[in-house]
């Protein structure tokens, strides 16, 4: 039996406490449990036997979960601790997951259907280079690690091992929690992640304590440390291992930026926004902190290019406006990628998003039949929307959902021809999944129609259903899924070719404006550029099209390049007929070995003190000095990625 830990000294306990205590952790006595020798009921008359109550039934029943779900240590303690996301393999069909759960993000449910044409990158599991960033403690993250690279490093005496990890890899998080079990028979398991909003799942994976609070507050408790310190941020990638056509992309990727967490849309399918409460926590509270965060962490990295991971960044207008006053102040520009709903959109205003350096938009319409259950879309024409976003250069991606409740297979099409009609960059697809904690997950399960008996492997929304819906029995779903990427594909030609002509659409635009401000000339200046750089793979796009109208099209947005900046040199002729070669080789390998990509494993070091002598494997960018957490709510700092987590 593994010893108790987390208790304050023996020497601390009252007499009777330190009985128990001695009973419980006693291996020649493990046939007399607690409740066998009526110990319990004394446990409820002690206030120092609250955590040995908790643990003793726990040993009696076998079920270590619950001890310490929503409770941390207080007392400060030097801890060593490993922080892993699930092992792979990923992306195939095992005894631990499903090939259709990609560890990609687009190549899982946006660009699946585009063969080589397919965005190709990888995410790391950003909540826990957070957590690791923020503790005095130290902690080692292994992202994306092997079965044996993970049990290769449990060779390490950890305190403590935390695994974060969603719900279609549940059963990684078993076995990973079995091997430290094994192993580490006296380190704590801590699990994670929206998994651990699982009902029950301390009854499936063998843990200490379920982190369903918010990451960095509840890590801080449990190594002793002052919730109240200051929050830092990670200069982190956002992205690993881009590629287009099998053809890397240049220079230094986007960079990560988290101003906050959550979303008051609270929309009933919708996990990040149930996890933290249907409200939103700033880290980043205004747009002058914005502004310097960019600032330094721009310097860090070498990019003034940023991912922003906030559920609906435009939402607070105030805030983002003050950071378009900051960088025209300044004279010091940033382009982002943001999401954000539509309504906060229009509020917010287009020429605001330009003038912001906003280059792509993640928007939800998710459906034109059942319009009136999203108020996030009420008055607002998608086409219309997305025509003047893509004219100003900026990209977007919609997202659909297929086979919700009102759904048929005779109106489903309708459905699936309104996200393509649209003539976004890209559309996301994914199946109505209702997973734990959300209030659709709720509301279905009260009616009997979540597939308890399917398993978690099966969660993932890019195959099957897990509730039962009466009008798409069978793989109905699936192939409904699968006919709305290739018709979107086939419709709108690849991904890459929008994103060149939005970029072109744009500079166009801002060209023609006269009196630019010093702002739209670097906006300018900065659509120019990504029209030259991503031109080069025009002759892989016609090489390589899906159809016909794809390679005119093709054709003719190249001459429309060439108008507007000029023939290539000799140099981009050359990258040009590189590329094309590559993209053809890329089509063979695909049709050959398949299109899976395995990530990477990332391993990295957080040391005590580190910080304070600059030399830490991450730089950090202290964000707040008075950090505003949430105390109630779950947070995506526990997560593998909140945007699509692992």
């Amino acid at each position: 039996m593994m010893a108790l830990t987390g208790f304050p000294v023996e020497g601390a306990m009252t007499p009777l406490a330190r009985k128990i205590y001695s009973q419980i952790n006693n291996p020649t006595q493990k046939s007399q449990t607690p409740i066998q020798q009526g110990t319990l009921f004394l446990c409820s008359h002690d206030k120092s036997l609250t955590f040995l109550w908790q643990y003793a039934r726990s040993f009696a029943t076998g079920k270590k979960g619950n001890i310490m779900n929503n409770t941390a240590h207080s007392a400060k303690t030097t801890k060593k601790i490993l922080l892993a996301g699930v092992f792979g393999p990923y992306g195939v069909d095992d005894e631990y997951g499903r090939k259709e759960n990609v560890m990609e993000l687009f190549h899982n449910q946006v660009t699946k259907a585009q063969g080589g044409a397919s965005f190709r990158h990888h995410h790391r599991s950003f909540g826990l280079y957070f957590i690791a960033a923020n503790l005095d403690a130290d902690v080692t993250i292994l992202d994306f690690p092997s079965k044996a690279r993970f049990e290769k490093e449990l060779d390490k005496a950890y305190d403590a091992v935390g695994i974060s990890f969603i719900a279609p890899n549940a059963k990684k998080a078993q076995e990973m929690s079995r091997m430290v079990r094994k192993k580490l028979p006296n380190a704590e398991i801590i699990l994670g992640g929206h998994g651990a909003a699982i009902e029950g799942v301390e009854d499936i994976i063998s843990c200490d304590h379920v982190v369903k609070g918010e990451g960095i507050m509840w890590m801080r408790r449990y190594v002793g440390q002052n919730v109240s310190d200051p929050i830092v941020h990670p200069a982190l990638p956002s992205t690993e291992r881009r590629s287009i056509h099998g053809v890397s992309l240049p220079g230094v990727t986007s960079s990560l930026l988290v101003p906050g967490v959550g979303c008051v849309n609270a929309c009933s399918f919708c996990s990040t926004s149930h996890f933290f409460g249907k409200e939103y926590t700033p880290y980043i509270r205004t747009g002058k902190e914005l502004f310097n965060t960019c600032c330094a962490i721009a310097d860090a990295r070498g990019t003034d290019s940023f991912f922003i991971m906030d559920e609906n960044f435009l939402k607070d207008r105030e805030r983002a406006l003050a950071l378009i006053d900051e960088m025209e102040t300044h004279n010091r520009y940033f382009t982002f990628h943001v999401f954000s709903s539509s309504e906060a959109i229009m509020a917010f205003g287009i020429d605001n998003m330009v003038r912001l350096g906003v280059s792509f938009s993640w928007i939800g319409f998710e459906s034109k039949t059942g319009q009136g259950e999203f108020e996030k879309n009420d008055g607002i024409t998608p086409k219309d929307l997305v025509r003047q976003l893509r004219s100003n250069g900026i990209s977007v991606l919609g997202s659909g959902i297929l086979c919700m409740e009102h759904h048929t297979p005779e109106n489903i099409q309708e459905d699936i021809d309104f996200m393509i009609d649209i003539e976004a960059d890209t559309v996301q697809f994914m199946l109505f999944t209702p997973l734990p904690v959300t209030g659709l997950y709720k509301r279905l399960q009260k009616k009997g129609l979540i597939k308890m008996d399917l398993p978690f492997e099966e969660w993932h929304g890019q195959k099957m259903l897990n509730w039962n819906h009466p009008a798409f029995p069978g793989d109905m779903a699936e192939r409904f899924l699968k006919g709305a990427f290739k018709q979107e594909y086939e419709v709108n030609s690849s991904t890459l070719y929008r994103v060149i002509e939005t970029a072109t659409k744009g500079y166009e635009k801002l060209q023609s404006t006269p009196n630019r401000s010093p702002n739209l000339e670097t906006r300018m200046e900065t659509l120019r550029q990504r029209v030259k750089k991503y031109s080069v793979m025009l002759p892989a796009i016609k090489a390589t099209a899906v159809n016909p109208l794809a390679k005119q099209r093709a054709v003719a947005l190249e001459k429309k390049v060439i108008e507007l900046v000029g023939k290539p040199s000799f140099k981009y002729a050359m990258l040009r007929q590189a590329a094309k070669l590559i993209a053809l080789g890329w089509e063979m390998r695909l049709k050959i070995k398949g299109d899976v990509i395995q990530p990477q494993t990332i391993y990295t070091e957080f040391k005590r003190g580190d910080a304070q002598k600059g030399n830490r494997d991450v730089p950090v960018v202290t964000i707040s000095e008075t950090p505003t957490l949430c105390t109630g709510c779950p947070s995506s700092m526990n997560n593998a990625a909140f945007v699509a987590a692992k």
